[in-house]
């Protein structure tokens, strides 16, 4: 029998304020990666409460009821919602724990992890206090205005072919077989 053996992925993350772009960088590169050949995982976080299944549904009901994980499987998909219930957030690195088998997974949010990641900066964003000023695991920039006063490389926001190839050679991820 031979089982599919996989390295710890290599891990990027994408850091920046509330509307900076960074879902649509991370969907971008998301898209781009795959069509590579790479198997991509995300992880986002979120500073506020959500929720991923409807009300009246069977596993918000479950959940409702106190269940402290419920795991929907159908056969194009499976989700498990894991209620804290009080308990505080997971650590980053559990998180990561239990991410499946890749080549590598992006971050979107967590801008204060010590992972290798690229500020989203947009005109509109709520915040446009630059992070990379103090955080030394900020390895670029991707903006849509230009960007001087830096050493870090700076890529338009929109470049996602040459954003995928930096993110490639920082992370060291090896060509898909």
């Amino acid at each position: 029998m031979v089982f599919e053996t996989m390295s710890t992925p290599k891990i990027f993350g994408i850091a920046g304020w509330k509307n900076s772009g960074k879902t649509g960088l991370a969907v971008r590169l998301v898209s781009e990666l795959v069509a590579r050949g790479y198997r991509v995982s995300t992880i986002k976080h979120a500073h506020h409460d959500f929720d991923i299944d409807k009300v009246g549904a069977d596993s918000f009901r479950h959940r409702q009821a106190g269940a402290h994980e419920v795991t929907i499987v159908s056969g194009t998909r499976y989700a498990i919602m894991h209620e804290l219930r009080g308990a505080p957030e997971p650590a980053f690195s559990e998180i990561l724990a239990r991410i499946a088998p890749c080549d590598i997974v992006l971050i979107e949010g967590y801008k204060r992890e010590p992972i290798p990641k690229i500020e989203a900066r947009r005109r509109e964003a709520a915040n446009r206090t630059p992070l990379a000023d103090e955080d030394p695991h900020i390895v670029a920039i991707a903006a849509d205005h230009p960007v001087t006063g830096t050493a870090l490389p700076v890529f338009d926001l929109d470049d996602t072919v040459a954003i995928a190839d930096f993110v490639v050679a920082v992370t060291g991820l090896a060509k898909p077989d």
